[in-house]
């Protein structure tokens, strides 16, 4: 199997589970879809939605949060149970999620000036907090690319751009041209954070939308030219999982042209800066 991720000390990764990653770059710690509760499984009450991963860090022991970016309002990436405590516990973190999120989170009590809707394109972030972000909110399809009745994204990925490399996490996605393209124009993509869970008939038909395939996950870092690959999104649900073997023989088979770096979810987070085990 391929060894975790230990590329040089720029960026720090950590993943929490399913779509969640802790990602440290420099001064600043960006969380994206934060999922560390059973929201999931007290909402459905179906006992395969319980979690398979340990939670790595309760939300209220999260004190290094600068920016918390969401994806899309699905509970397993929007989670409040998440959300709330974390913003508690960091009180300078701000939010950044797409538009028909904002009011889920104001209703379960996070301040609407701690939260920033996901606009398409080029975003400075934290300028007032002498952290100065670059974001880059590019479309994801799940399974196709929406937008709202005033153009706002539903589904979104996020390329952070730090030290001259591009840290792509893409949310919930299928692949579409659209996000291609969308990638593409910033240039190559140094990080790339895919998710392999997959569609298929037997998942939709319980309403599980899945993402791409490990094949399709592998073709499309090869479009974006990804140097390198962490799959996400692959080890929470029972019915919604991939195997590490799976995605190791298909990476020795196809032998693409970029990195693969496996890593397993963390069993405990710090919470803490320079807490994190990998780095990508």
């Amino acid at each position: 199997m391929p060894e975790p991720a230990s590329v040089d000390t720029e960026g720090k990764v950590e993943l929490l589970g399913q779509a969640g990653v802790r990602l440290e770059l420099g001064p600043t710690v960006v969380y994206f879809d934060p999922y560390l509760t059973e929201h999931v499984f007290e909402v459905e009450g179906v006992r395969d939605l319980r979690r398979q991963t340990p939670t790595p860090i309760e939300p209220g022991a999260v004190r290094d949060a600068d920016f918390v970016l969401v994806s899309h309002i699905h509970m397993d990436h929007c989670d409040p149970t998440t959300l709330v405590p974390l913003a508690a516990a960091s009180p300078s973190a701000r939010i950044v999620c797409p538009n028909d999120c904002v009011p889920v989170l104001v209703a379960a009590g996070i301040p609407a000036e701690r939260i920033i809707v996901a606009r398409e394109g080029r975003m400075r972030l934290g300028e007032d907090l002498d952290l100065d972000l670059e974001l880059e909110v590019v479309p994801a399809a799940h399974p196709e690319v929406v937008r709202d009745s005033e153009g706002h994204l539903a589904f979104v990925g996020y390329i952070l751009n730090f030290a001259g490399r591009r840290y792509y996490h893409a949310g919930d996605t299928s692949p579409h041209q659209a996000l291609i393209e969308a990638v593409r124009a910033g240039g190559p993509v140094d990080v790339a954070m895919l998710p392999v869970n997959e569609r298929n008939f037997f998942r939709e038909r319980r309403g599980i939308i899945g993402n791409m395939t490990i094949r399709e996950a592998f073709h499309l870092a090869e479009e974006i030219e990804a140097q390198e690959v962490i799959p996400i999104h692959w080890d929470m649900f029972l019915p919604n999982l991939a195997y590490p073997e799976e995605i190791d023989l298909l990476y020795r088979r196809i032998r693409p042209n970029f990195r693969l770096r496996f890593m397993y979810p963390e069993t405990t987070v710090s919470g803490s800066r320079n807490g994190v085990r990998g780095d990508a």
